[in-house]
């Protein structure tokens, strides 16, 4: 029982289940046994987010602390000013809150455990399996492999590949976040940091291989954004991290350099993947119409041709229908908002109904409008201070820091996290969801904390306030 307990109260094993749980909700089939174990994870989450506030009192230690808090309690203020029927699912948005900020972000105010060994445990099972389950959805492919099972549709969905994942979206993201698994594995920092062996160099070409030709069959323009935004701010860090201070030429010359480099990778990879989608889409069809025969695009018509390209044509997939709802819904109450579990049941009650249950679960798909919906202007702001509060210092640190040749892996969670940023503006991925993708982000946006606690230690600077001590670090 001391051995239960003591796991019971480890938040580095909770956090390195609840991601392969999550990861596992993505899986036909699996899912349904994932989702039922994740009810036991969530509650385990609770308990340690009381557990680490109350008896480990780790809001001393929590960077920007006072701005996260704040930011809870405006969710609870719209709670209170907004209840309805959503109530409970409202407190479990809370308590989901409460296990990014203070389990994934507070990873920083951990003690005596090594945060590069837990994140590489987490990569190689990623790797290893995106690997398996790409391998294996490949495969089905070739073998003309269908099945249809109310929310599950594998392998093609909607003319798209969605290999044995629920959902192509889903399968993009989790191939972004293989390849920067990928990527920092290869890291000689980190391996040593981590006091880890190398991966294989066969699973690792595996790896990728897998995971690019499955970004690029999926169609996800969000997920391809993000890697290609991963790419891009990787570019920025290797162009502008100097320890010498530049001048005004020198900034002016990287800048257009970057500007030029980022068009080229831009257009590179969309050419890629359209190339990609028409090679791969003629080798399918040729195999499922005659297997001896090898026919072009132009002779593929019917229901047999599958191009792996979107059926909706329409540019923004309705998102410009869900920005003029979400504009409503924010005066419905612009202060403190609606609270995130009202949403949907406001949209359909007070305003034109274009949000439902069975598709949008609580969200706008867009990260920024689903907070200042849900926690209004009061709490975006909030949200938003911390934000900048928190990039402002990794940046300085990053940029001052580091040099182009780091073999470190902050540069990535850098570039991972500013592309996620950028990805949160076309999908539910910011805050709440609870979901593989939304605990991924904060997950790498914690071990990003854990340099600032490196570079920025603890030595007890403070504030006044009417005679009060205020840690600095938690303002």
């Amino acid at each position: 029982m001391t051995g239960l307990k003591a796991a019971l109260k480890n938040p580095s094993k909770f956090r390195i289940g609840y991601l392969i749980v999550l990861f596992m909700c993505n899986i036909a089939f699996i899912q349904i046994p994932a989702y039922v174990c994740l009810i036991f994870m969530f509650f385990w989450g609770v308990y340690l987010v009381y557990y680490k506030i109350i008896k480990q009192n780790c809001m001393e230690r929590l960077r920007f602390g006072l701005w996260i808090v704040a930011f809870l309690a405006v969710n609870l203020i719209s709670m209170l000013t907004n209840i309805s029927m959503n109530f409970v699912y409202n407190i479990v948005m809370l308590l989901h809150i409460s296990i990014c900020f203070f389990i994934f972000y507070g990873i920083h105010t951990e003690r005596n455990f090594n945060p590069k060994a837990e994140l590489y445990k987490v990569c190689k099972f990623i790797i290893y399996a995106t690997a398996i389950f790409g391998a294996l959805g490949f495969i089905l492919m070739m073998c003309d492999v269908k099945f249809e099972w109310f929310w599950i549709k594998f392998i093609i969905y909607e003319n798209r590949y969605t290999g044995v994942y629920i959902n192509p979206n889903i399968l993009g993201f989790i191939s972004v976040v293989s390849i920067v698994c990928c990527h920092l594995v290869m890291k000689p920092d980190f391996l040593i940091q981590a006091k880890r062996t190398r991966i294989s160099r066969i699973w690792i070409a595996v790896c990728l291989l897998v995971d690019l030709f499955s970004l690029l069959l999926c169609d996800s323009n969000a997920s391809f954004t993000l890697f290609v935004c991963y790419v891009i701010f990787t570019l920025v860090f290797i162009y502008f991290s100097s320890s010498a201070r530049m001048k005004k030429r020198q900034i002016l010359i990287k800048s257009v350099a970057v500007v030029i480099a980022a068009a080229y990778v831009v257009l590179t990879a969309f050419m890629v993947r359209s190339i990609c989608q028409r090679e791969i889409s003629k080798l399918v069809s040729s195999n499922k119409i005659d297997k001896q025969a090898v026919v072009s695009v132009n002779e593929i018509t019917g229901p047999e041709a599958i191009t792996f390209s979107h059926v909706n044509k329409n540019i923004d997939s309705g998102r410009i229908k869900l920005l003029k709802e979400s504009i409503k819904l924010f005066k419905l109450s612009p202060v403190f908002g609606i609270s995130n579990g009202n949403i949907i049941e406001y949209s359909q009650k007070y305003l034109d109904g274009t949000l439902s249950l069975s598709y949008h679960n609580s969200d706008i798909h867009n990260g920024y409008l689903t907070i200042i919906v849900s926690t209004g202007i009061v709490g975006f702001l909030i949200f938003a201070i911390w934000g900048l509060k928190f990039g402002k210092h990794i940046v300085f640190n990053l940029f001052k820091r580091q040099n182009a040749g780091s073999q470190d892996i902050l540069p990535c969670l850098f570039a991972f996290c500013c592309g996620y940023l950028v990805y949160s503006l076309f999908e539910k991925a910011l805050l709440f969801d609870i979901s593989f993708m939304v605990l991924w982000f904060w997950y790498m946006l914690g071990m990003t904390s854990v340099y600032l606690n490196k570079y920025e230690p603890l030595l007890g600077a403070h504030y006044m306030l009417r005679k009060h001590r205020i840690p600095r670090h938690l303002i």
